[in-house]
């Protein structure tokens, strides 16, 4: 295949391969993720992530729980939910996801009584503060550069901070990672006009574990 031409299927084939996706869908369920790689490219794939229309992946990027390792030629390797999967253009891989109910994280405060972590954001490092008083997790202006997230489609509002009323913008991150808790569809706010040393991992993310403190010590536990 020639470089930066993508390969794509007839419309026999991708009728086919729909029924492939919707087939392993359904035979999955909630515990399984299917992902059909459509077409590939120099160090590009498109994909199609539980029957979703297909979307363009580059080498590194990771989305609900799919990244793109590398691509050669027609073939390409990716991760799906952690495990490596060697996948050819016209193939469709139904993986079972990680039963994750027994996973949890211990974090230790800090001499001042903070919890600080690092994790993840749409597979990119950061560095997590628990902040149980922030509503959702909770991004500044630098996080949103380094983490490369598009503000275009966010809802803009106002919200009170600690510095007075800010603009904010409310979008959803497509995961968020403390240890090994992945928790995808996130709700998040950016505040533009402050950065931040650290990302508030706020309530969006906590109400969704089994959050349990003792003295120093906090265990957080995937609960679904």
């Amino acid at each position: 295949m020639a470089t930066g031409r993508i390969q794509l299927f007839s419309r026999e084939k991708w009728h086919f391969i729909g029924a492939l996706l919707l087939s392993g869908l359904c035979a999955g369920a909630a515990e399984a993720i299917s992902v059909g790689l459509v077409g590939a490219m120099t160090n590009k794939v498109i994909v199609s992530i539980d029957n979703a229309p297909p979307r363009t992946l580059g080498v590194g990027q990771e989305h609900l729980g799919v990244r793109l390792i590398s691509v050669q030629g027609n073939t390409a390797t990716l991760t799906i939910d952690g495990k490596r999967h060697v996948m050819r253009v016209g193939q469709n891989v139904v993986s079972n996801v990680i039963d994750r109910k027994d996973i949890s994280v211990t974090l230790i405060a800090d001499a001042q009584g903070h919890f600080k972590t690092s994790g993840l954001i749409n597979g990119q490092h950061v560095q997590f503060l628990v902040d149980t008083g922030a509503t959702m997790v909770s991004l500044g202006e630098s996080d949103v550069r380094s983490l490369r997230l598009n503000l275009d489609n966010a809802h803009r509002g106002t919200a009170n901070t600690a510095n007075g009323t800010a603009v904010v913008y409310y979008l959803k991150l497509d995961t968020v990672s403390v240890g090994g808790i992945t928790l995808r569809n996130i709700d998040c706010m950016v505040n533009l006009d402050q950065s931040m040393p650290f990302v508030l991992l706020g309530m969006s993310f906590l109400n969704r574990v089994s959050m349990q403190r003792e003295g120093d010590t906090m265990v957080l536990k995937q609960r679904f």
